[in-house]
This record gives structure tokens, C-alpha cells and sequence, in this order.
């Protein structure tokens, strides 16, 4: 516990930190105007050569600096849109994160750095900071009795620390797919697949809520050194393994089966029992004990029965 401390510790050491940026618009007239004014000084010293090559000599290398100065001036402009950031190393060093929307204007050496995008990007390679959605492959897990089960889940996310993003993982979308597979194992391996006769339990199909705010948790803890914040997690795929899958519908058949013989006996039961209380109530006919026995039977098949009853009249006396 103490080296992964450590460890975390020394990541945390690349803490975030503004970049300092100039007034692009300003820079770009500066620019324009160290590029004219080189090539005018070219113009200059080739018209105004009187000969002897002395003003030529002078010139021309004085506005071609220029003219490379302000080619290189130019380089350090920078345009970006709401909820999106820059981060810069200057020589391999971190420079800074540029997150206001505008036109800036920043050391024209530094290099823009994003491991997510591909490095034909060149300075376009943007890092955004809107929230964004993750839908992870289905895999098939195990549950907490042993079920192996298919499930997946959608994140949304977004980076709150671009420095960490960068610089503390490889590919920080890598590396969330990646922890967001390890939270899923965890995450079912905690909790059966369904609830269990009493009802009573958390299970990955029936507490949707509770599951969510789990897995979400168990997401942002292996996340924090990415600098990213998990916004929602939540399952979007959950079914049965296909080598189970027709046994476990079985079992929920039957289940569902035996619940409704239940509430069909309750029910006849109570109807039985109205039935008595009421010919009692009335006095309409007075039954022995064996009577009302038989009368009870009749009731129950015809009410618990699958099929509709044929009824027999009987034209005799009951005695």
C-alpha cells in the first residue's frame, strides 16, 4: 500500500497550471508587419543597389531575418473553440494549458501535445474538454453466484485535468476502456444477476440505481490519476450467458409459474371462505361438516383448475 501511494503521489506531482498567451489578433498584425517590412527591405536594397553591392549586401539579409522572424511569429498562433484546450511542452518540458476560447497568441517553439489523436494532426491536436460517451463492447463476466453473464455499460465523461490526461497515462481513452473493462469484473462479481426468493437483495438486473452509483465509484478511483471525471455509468447491456441462457429462462418461467399458483390459491381460498360466511350469513342452506368439505373441493378445482369447468347438475336430493 505504501509504493502504490508513492506512486500515486509522484504522479500527482504534474499538477495543471495556466500557459501564457498574448492577444492573437495583435500578434498577427506584428507578424504581417515584420513580414512587409522584410520583404520591403529585400525590394529596397535590390532597387536602391547602386552598383558597388554595399546596400544589396545590407538589406536583403536584414529582410530576409525578418521575414523569417515574422514566418515564425506567425507560428505561434492559436485558435480555439468553447470547451476545448491546448496543452504545450516547451522543449520536452510542460509548459502550460491554454483552456479560454478565443484567438492566442504562445511561444511559437512549443508543441501542442494529445496522445489521442494521431501525430499527422500536427498543431491542430485539440483536447476536449466536453463530455463525452463511452460505450464499451459487451464480455462476458461472472456474477456472485457463479452466472456467467453478457454486460456492458455507457459512460459519460469528460477530462478536468489535462495535464494528468496527458502526461500521467499512455492514451487516456485507452486507458479509461481499459479500467472501465477491470470495473465491470469488479463491479459484477459483487452482486448477483437477479434477486433471490425473498426479494430483499441488490442484483444487477432489479437496482439499476444502486448498481450505477457503484460502478460509477469504482470508475472515478481508477480514473483520478487520468485527470478525467465520470460523470454517469450505467449498464446498457445485461443478459444471460447463451450456454445458460435457456435454462435460466426455464427457472424464471417456473418461478413465475409457481408465484401466480400462489396468488390463485390465495385468491380461491378467500373466495371459499366468502362463500361459507355468506350462506351461513343468510341462511339460505345449512351444511354439515362433510358437505361443506365436498362444497370447499368443487370451489377449488373450479377456481385453481387450468381449464374451464363442466359443470354436472344434480337433480336428486343432497341427503
Amino acid at each position: 500500500m505504501e509504493n502504490k501511494g508513492l506512486k500515486v503521489q509522484e504522479f500527482d506531482r504534474i499538477n495543471e497550471r495556466p500557459a501564457r498567451a498574448k492577444n492573437g489578433w495583435i500578434m498577427l498584425a506584428l507578424s504581417i508587419a515584420l513580414i512587409v517590412a522584410g520583404i520591403a527591405s529585400v525590394i529596397i536594397g535590390i532597387a536602391g543597389d547602386r552598383g558597388d553591392g554595399v546596400l544589396m549586401r545590407i538589406m536583403i539579409p536584414i529582410g530576409l531575418v525578418i521575414v523569417i522572424v515574422g514566418s515564425v511569429f506567425l507560428r505561434g498562433l492559436r485558435l480555439l473553440q468553447p470547451n476545448e484546450a491546448f496543452v504545450f511542452t516547451l522543449f520536452g518540458k510542460y509548459y502550460g494549458t491554454l483552456k479560454r476560447d478565443g484567438f492566442f497568441w504562445v511561444n511559437p517553439f512549443c508543441t501542442t501535445v494529445n496522445p489521442a489523436r494521431s501525430m499527422t494532426d500536427g498543431f491542430a491536436r485539440k483536447i476536449s474538454l466536453k463530455a463525452m460517451t463511452l460505450n464499451n463492447d459487451k464480455q462476458k463476466v461472472n456474477d456472485e453466484e457463479g452466472n456467467p453473464i453478457e454486460i456492458s455499460v455507457v459512460v459519460i465523461w469528460r477530462i478536468t485535468n489535462t495535464a494528468r490526461a496527458v502526461f500521467n497515462v499512455e492514451n487516456y481513452m485507452a486507458y479509461l476502456s481499459t479500467q472501465c473493462d477491470a470495473a465491470i469484473r469488479q463491479v459484477a462479481r459483487q452482486y448477483p444477476y437477479d434477486v433471490s426468493s425473498n426479494g430483499d437483495e441488490t442484483s444487477l438486473r432489479g437496482s439499476a440505481q444502486e448498481i450505477a452509483a457503484v460502478l460509477r465509484e469504482e470508475l472515478q478511483q481508477r480514473t483520478e490519476m487520468a485527470g478525467i471525471e465520470v460523470l454517469e455509468a450505467r449498464i446498457s447491456h445485461l443478459a444471460y450467458a447463451p450456454e445458460i441462457a435457456a435454462a435460466m429462462l426455464q427457472r424464471q418461467q417456473a418461478s413465475a409459474i409457481i408465484a401466480a399458483r400462489q396468488k390463485i390459491v390465495e385468491g380461491a381460498v378467500s373466495m371459499v371462505q366468502m362463500a361459507l360466511n355468506k350462506l351461513s350469513e343468510e341462511e339460505i342452506v345449512e351444511l354439515d361438516d362433510e358437505r361443506k368439505a365436498q362444497m370447499v373441493s368443487n370451489l377449488l378445482v373450479v377456481l385453481c383448475g387450468n381449464r374451464d369447468a363442466q359443470p354436472v347438475v344434480g337433480t336428486g336430493s343432497i341427503y
